[in-house]
């Protein structure tokens, strides 16, 4: 695993792939930046920033040749010396050049992993008797990808897209549930966030930690949600619960933030009338998501660590030396990697803890 060697020096190195092709040395000699910044809310971003040459027989070897072209695959690796390791996957979706009379002109590659084809176009349609895993496979059949759906085990009877695109009605229905839509390479993810699992790294302020700004808050907390709707075949009210003790997971706490804020201020419902539900089943799977995602806001961070390549939008790491309350599980929501020759390779993430 790519990490920084704390005991002697560790020279950051990065590998970029266009088309299957690692780039040309002359070319790779004139990237003096690269970001990549993936998210489990929105399509993860590239920028490779590219400066001109010195040579005045070709100052501009990137502008006109065929190596950045729109809808090109493009593979980032990052690491450190020879150990590097692929942190991104996408195409290009854009060229951005700018020329001016005092220095050489430079270009930044843009572009976005595949969740990007989710967003052209707007479509109006219906999907009957299908499980919202189901709809994640067929769109992503149609957008060219390769589905990976957990089963979201409840089927509904009927579903309306309304004039949205693929990627808002799909996020749409995770948040609902409390899935996420998420890529790896060419497999679209529909999967429920994943704060219940183990941590995949330990990261500590005298081991690559650099800096971490945790806010807890027990605004918004809420100890039971009910979720109110009709059913149109039984011709009755439908009441959907979840509860504090329905939370997935308490990532290695003591008390969940529902929990606390019921100890400190006592009980509080949340009400959820205006989402349209059908059934039982899909009352209490929106209810109980929904204390599970307004738990996951109790402590929200900021940090920034040595570059680590294990560090991912969508996993969950443990934050240790910096107390009880505030140290522990955290899972990431996004992980921003950057990469410059004058100033090394740096991780900057965001996180969320639902207990302490």
């Amino acid at each position: 695993m790519p990490i920084a060697n704390l005991e002697e020096p560790s020279v950051p190195d990065f590998e970029v792939l266009v088309a299957g092709k690692a780039l040309p040395l002359q070319t790779k000699a004139l990237i003096f930046g690269i970001l990549v910044d993936e998210s489990v809310e929105l399509p993860s971003m590239f920028a490779l920033e590219i400066s001109g040459s010195d040579d005045q027989d070709e100052a501009n070897p990137w502008l006109d040749d065929d190596t950045f072209g729109v809808g090109k695959a493009v593979e980032v690796r990052l690491g450190y010396e020879s150990d590097l390791e692929s942190i991104f996957k996408g195409e290009i979706t854009a060229l951005e050049p700018e020329f001016a009379l005092c220095r050489l002109p430079v270009m930044t590659v843009r572009g976005y992993d595949r969740r990007h084809r989710l967003l052209r176009g707007r479509k109006t349609r219906t999907f009957v008797k299908k499980k919202d895993s189901d709809i994640a496979s067929q769109i992503a059949s149609e957008s060219g990808l390769t589905g990976q759906s957990e089963d979201s085990k409840v089927t509904h009877e009927y579903i309306v897209q309304a004039n949205q695109t693929d990627i808002e009605f799909l996020q749409e229905r995770a948040r609902r549930i409390q899935y996420e839509v998420m890529v790896d390479d060419k497999k679209l993810l529909f999967r429920p966030a994943a704060h219940a699992g183990s941590e995949a790294l330990t990261i500590t302020p005298t081991d690559h930690l650099i800096e971490f700004s945790p806010r807890l808050t027990s605004a918004g907390q809420v100890t039971e949600v009910n979720v109110r709707g009709w059913s149109p075949k039984e011709k009755k009210e439908i009441v959907g619960t979840g509860k504090t003790g329905d939370e997935v997971s308490r990532m290695g706490g003591q008390k969940s933030g529902p929990k606390q804020a019921e100890g400190a201020f006592g009980a509080a419902v949340g009400l959820m009338s205006a989402t349209p539900v059908m059934t039982q089943a899909e009352a209490d799977q929106i209810a109980k998501a929904r204390l599970n995602e307004v738990a996951l806001e109790f402590i929200e961070g900021d940090g920034v660590c040595l570059g680590r390549t294990d560090l991912r939008a969508g996993k969950v790491i443990k934050i240790g030396g910096i107390g009880k309350r505030f140290g522990g599980q955290y899972y990431v929501t996004s992980a921003v990697h950057r990469y410059s020759p004058n100033k090394g390779y740096l991780t900057h993430f965001t996180v969320r803890r639902n207990a302490s």
